[in-house]
């Protein structure tokens, strides 16, 4: 993870954090707002290919909108078996960074700006990035894919 986070200039902090029942309490135990706390959904297109959306806490994916984005009639969230095999990490844990294979990046335009948290490729660890130098090493697309949960 620190390897691949290197390779694309990118500075992360990976730290050991207690299980969490809630978004609320992981964003308690991490001093953050939930918003703070951005989850990374591996999205499957009907072509067997998959796409990152990175959506903050409190938020869902707008599907309407991520079609419309990506030019896609048919997105789902894949089996955890399938998004464990698109990217090396099992669900929880995903992340871009470090996936076995970099997939596009689509993130919702409010976490621009801020340090995020999200997955660290294993179960008990969060990453923190700077959502907006994550955005540029990943070339992702930015806008609005989310609405309030």
């Amino acid at each position: 993870m620190r390897e691949a986070a290197a390779s694309r200039g990118l500075e992360i902090e990976i730290r050991e954090r207690p299980a969490a029942n809630s978004l609320h309490e992981a964003a308690a135990l991490l001093g953050l707002d939930p918003s703070g706390i951005v989850k990374t959904l591996v999205v499957k297109r009907s072509d067997d290919t998959f796409l990152f959306a990175l959506i903050p806490g409190g938020r869902k994916i707008s599907w309407p909108k991520l079609r419309a984005l990506v030019g896609a009639n048919r997105l789902k969230l894949p089996e955890p078996a399938v998004a464990l095999a698109a990217t090396g990490y099992e669900r929880g844990t995903i992340v871009p960074i470090g996936s076995t294979t970099a997939w596009p990046v689509f993130a919702d335009a409010t976490i621009r700006g801020r340090r995020i948290a999200m997955g660290a490729g294993a179960h008990g660890y969060s990453l923190f990035v700077d959502a907006d130098d994550l955005i540029a090493a990943y070339d992702a697309t930015v806008s609005d894919i989310s609405e309030p949960e």
